[in-house]
């Protein structure tokens, strides 16, 4: 197999789903703005997104994935349906019961991660009514998560790629053309995201059928691989915990800041996003795997060529679009956002904020690279270990920025936080002895600077100035958007073309 076409697959699936979501996002914009309404509606959906982060993306897949590779390799097929019906059995019956406690103590809840929307009855009421909706998403796209772990530990990266452009479709449909029909109508909103999470889950499923794994109920406790996988998952649900729990203690920080402040985060953060999942979720879900399988079959200097392959990669294009996002702060919320109730306040501050996450995409993505060389060996209490001093040190950050730069400092502390998260995971591997850099990586960096330094000339004088995107109609926005996007990436890669890097030199074939 392929890494860097299997890279290509997924991270072409993740920008297909990423500009439907750019489009959702446009029309929640234009027919909500950034008010009361989506200040409910973003931390509705907050908590059950932070949820799917901790048991699917989070500790589940952690847990998961090395012992399902394990069980490939090493115990056959039929060993290997067993335990996945029995895993999936267990977390469906655990997931179901969160969800009823969920639905049922949602103003608690909310009183928890919100406590600033009790002060305006009116929101805090809204929002109640939004989460007893939205609460049930973790149980669909937890299972839709398992299904797609499978489906990538058995070579098949495209599926689970394409899967949650089903959730974008689901809200740009209720956006476009439900609105109308509910009271309040950001309800539809809600409603788009359980019937988003049930779509991604039934995609699947089809397609596990065609590798020999059929759905059937089949609950075992004393299954020996479950309980490794339930023993593995309770360090890393700490540590994912942890990083969840941060981003809760933001929300608490947003809620008693100026109203929109949880919307101009929330718009800041999907731009961020767009590279996050592009490049880091890509090369984390096809990193995991492959990882796995070589600590599976003692292959270590492969394993360390692995993790380089991916640190490479990651610094070649995250460094790029970190400096993109902070020189084309102002085009890309305007293009993307400025229309019907965004207003131009809306644009300013959400440039703030998204400017300060730009300064820490480099490590956001670099620990998703970082922390399945951890995973893979069922090394869990590391990662646990760091996620513990970043968050402490976040909130100490957001003690310091938050009174002056109030939802940009937010944004601040979260990005410096991914920085020293990262730096911390990458000194524990090289302490470790478990990843030796290849040669040559001077060269490398400074060729990536040189071509970074170029592009952001590039952009800065056509660009011209942030007040003209104030002043030109929509689609003049979009076309000069695109423009400009392709001009910077054209300037980036001819430079590092000219400078030396080829393509071809990062092919990189694993066994399945």
């Amino acid at each position: 197999m392929n890494l860097l076409k299997a890279l290509a697959t997924v991270g072409s699936m993740t920008f297909l789903s990423r500009l439907l979501g750019f489009l959702r996002d446009t029309l929640v914009a234009r027919v909500f703005g950034a008010g009361m309404a989506t200040d409910a509606f973003f931390t509705a959906f907050k908590i059950p997104n932070l949820l799917r982060r901790m048991f699917a993306e989070g500790a589940f897949s952690q847990a998961f994935v090395p012992v399902l590779a394990e069980y490939k390799t090493r115990r056959g097929e039929e060993a290997t349906r067993e335990f996945v019906n029995h895993v999936a059995s267990a977390l469906s019956v655990i997931l179901l019961v969160i969800s009823v406690l969920g639905v049922l103590a949602a103003p608690w809840v909310i009183m928890l991660t919100a406590p600033g929307f009790a002060a305006t009855p009116d929101k805090f009421a809204l929002t109640v009514a939004l989460l007893h909706v939205t609460f049930p998403y973790i149980l669909f796209i937890s299972l839709a998560s398992l299904a797609g772990a499978v489906l990538n530990t058995y070579g098949n990266f495209s599926v689970p790629a394409f899967t949650p452009t089903l959730l974008n479709v689901s809200f740009i449909i209720a956006s476009l053309f439900l609105v109308p029909y509910f009271h309040p109508p950001v309800m539809a909103l809600a409603w788009a995201v359980a019937v988003g999470g049930l779509l991604q889950l039934a995609y699947q499923v089809p397609y596990l059928a065609r590798i020999g794994f059929r759905v059937r109920f089949r609950i075992d406790w004393h299954d020996e691989g479950v309980w490794r996988v339930v023993k593995l998952m309770a360090p890393a649900m700490f540590g994912v915990s942890i990083a969840q729990i941060s981003l809760l203690i933001n929300t608490i920080f947003a809620s008693y800041l100026e109203t929109g402040s949880v919307s101009w985060l929330y718009y800041a953060d999907r731009l961020m996003e767009f590279p996050t999942g592009v490049l880091g979720a890509a090369l984390g879900t096809i990193l995991l795997p492959s990882l796995s399988k070589s600590f599976a079959d003692s292959h270590h200097e492969e394993y360390s060529k692995l993790m380089d392959w991916g640190l490479r990669l990651t610094l070649m294009l995250a460094l790029p679009a970190a400096v993109a996002l902070a020189v084309l702060a102002v085009p890309l919320v305007c293009g993307l956002f400025y229309y019907g109730a965004f207003t131009v306040h809306d644009v300013w501050m959400t440039r703030q904020a998204l400017m300060a996450y730009s300064l820490g995409l480099l490590g956001l993505i670099m620990v998703k690279v970082l922390a399945p060389g951890f995973y893979a060996r069922q090394n869990i209490k590391t990662p646990v270990k760091i996620a513990v001093v970043t968050l402490c040190t976040t909130q100490l950050m957001n003690l310091l920025f938050v009174p002056t730069l109030h939802q940009a400092g937010l944004a601040l502390s979260i990005g410096l936080g991914a920085c020293l998260n990262a730096g911390l995971l990458f000194y524990n591997l090289r302490k470790a002895g478990i990843f030796q850099p290849q040669a040559g990586w001077g060269v490398f960096l400074l060729r990536i600077l040189g071509g970074v330094t170029v592009m952001a000339l590039v952009l800065h004088y056509a660009m011209i100035s942030n007040e003209l995107w104030f002043h030109i109609s929509p689609k003049t926005r979009l076309l000069y958007l695109l423009g400009l996007v392709i001009v910077g990436a054209v300037s980036y890669f001819a430079t590092l073309w000219v400078l030396g890097i080829r393509a071809r030199d990062y092919s990189k074939r694993v066994l399945k």
